[in-house]
């Protein structure tokens, strides 16, 4: 493998690249320690330790770092360790080394955020928010299903058209297609807005 590139990222940081693609980061100090020059070769040894000791380890404290701020996704703590342009090995053995402590686990956070988010949106959106954070189709649809007894979607829209209205006045036909759409895109479907605005219109 051959140094194309050292490109400095902060002062201190450096992006380093094999055979011109962009490999990881190092230290300044770690650039002199193993002695890493652009155009010259850097031997399997040194790579191999650099990824599986130096690397690795600064990817599970980063990972731990990153969950001690807020709960992640599998999917959400991948991407911001390739942000930090940590190589895959590492990546996937700090993403391993959390999830043997349960520090992220999926079925969890989609649990709790359906608990968090189910009065204000409904299943279609939840599905669409949980998939967008990169948890498996199949975690995501137990999830709902586990969560599916304590939701009734008409009761939510109802809550939700009561906090949104203060009015007591028939819904306008203007009105109507403002609110259609504010639900739709809360991911209710047809059916269960419009069986929600005939109720309304029949107690008129």
């Amino acid at each position: 493998m051959i140094v194309t590139e050292i490109k400095p990222v902060t002062k201190q940081k450096f992006q380093i690249e094999l055979d011109g693609q962009p490999a990881f980061v190092l230290y300044k100090g770690e650039l002199s320690r193993y002695h890493i020059q652009k155009d010259e070769e850097l031997s399997e040894e040194i790579y191999r330790e650099l990824v599986e000791q130096v690397l690795t380890k600064r990817a599970k404290l980063r990972a731990m770092h990153l969950l001690e701020k807020m709960d992640r996704t599998k999917g959400e703590l991948r991407k911001k360790l390739e942000q930090g342009g940590y190589p895959s090995i590492a990546i996937e053995a700090a993403l391993d080394y959390v999830e043997s402590f349960h520090y992220i686990d999926d079925a969890r956070y989609a649990a709790r955020y359906i608990e968090f988010q189910k009065g204000k949106k409904g299943r279609a959106r939840l599905k669409m928010e949980l998939l967008q954070r990169g948890i498996a189709g199949e975690i995501v649809a137990r999830a709902l299903e586990e969560a599916e007894e304590g939701m009734d979607a008409k009761d939510t829209i109802r809550q939700m058209l009561q906090n949104k209205r203060k009015s007591k006045e028939p819904l306008e036909e203007k009105e109507k297609q403002r609110l259609y759409g504010f639900f739709m895109r809360k991911g209710f479907s047809s059916s269960e807005i419009l069986s929600v605005f005939r109720e309304i219109g029949d107690k008129e």
